[in-house]
Order: C-alpha cells, then structure tokens, then sequence
C-alpha cells in the first residue's frame, strides 16, 4: 500500500444510538444522514456516497430498526468520499489472497 492509499483510506466503528431519539418511522433514515455526517467531518469532505453493500445491509432490518454500530471503511477517490462496509473489504482481501496463494 502506498502513503497515498494510507492517506486516503480509514476504517471507523460509528455509534448510531442517538437515532433513537427520533421516531420509529425515520430511524433508518436518520442513520444514513448521521453517517453521512460523519463522513464529512471526518474526511473533510463534502461529496460522500454510501456503498450499496452498506445500504443494503443498514436497511435489511427494516425502516423501524437498523444496526446500532457499525464499522465502515471510507476511501478518498477523485475528491468523493466512499463509504463501504468493512466486513465486505474484509471479504475482498480474501479472495484476492486466495487467488495469489492458488496462482504461486
């Protein structure tokens, strides 16, 4: 990995507690904006887009109940900040090490 990559990669564990102060109906909503909050913050950044892996996996428990915490990785590309679950980078890294294992 390059000092760049280091520069522009982070990994994060967010607490998303304080979306249950609002109601029921707009919990899952409040965490994608309360991630996206604190990506900008974080990254300095204002153009964040969340990875379709991690909104799918936010919104799988529905609208009335989604995660708590969750551990996200953002990336800093072409001045836009992607957010992306860390279990699926985690997932990747895998089977990239696998392929490199089976082709030496």
């Amino acid at each position: 990995m390059s000092k760049s990559d280091e520069d522009t990669l982070h990994v994060y564990t967010i607490n998303l507690g304080k979306a249950w102060l609002t109601p029921q109906y707009r919990r899952t909503d409040r965490v994608i904006n309360m991630i996206k909050e604190f990506a900008k913050h974080h990254m300095k950044n204002e153009n964040v887009k969340i990875d379709q892996e991690l909104n799918k996996e936010i919104w799988k428990q529905g609208k009335t109940n989604p995660p708590r915490k969750v551990r996200v990785r953002m990336s800093l590309d072409d001045n836009v900040v992607l957010v992306s679950s860390y279990q699926e980078s985690l997932k990747e890294n895998k089977v990239k090490n696998d392929k490199n294992k089976d082709s030496t």
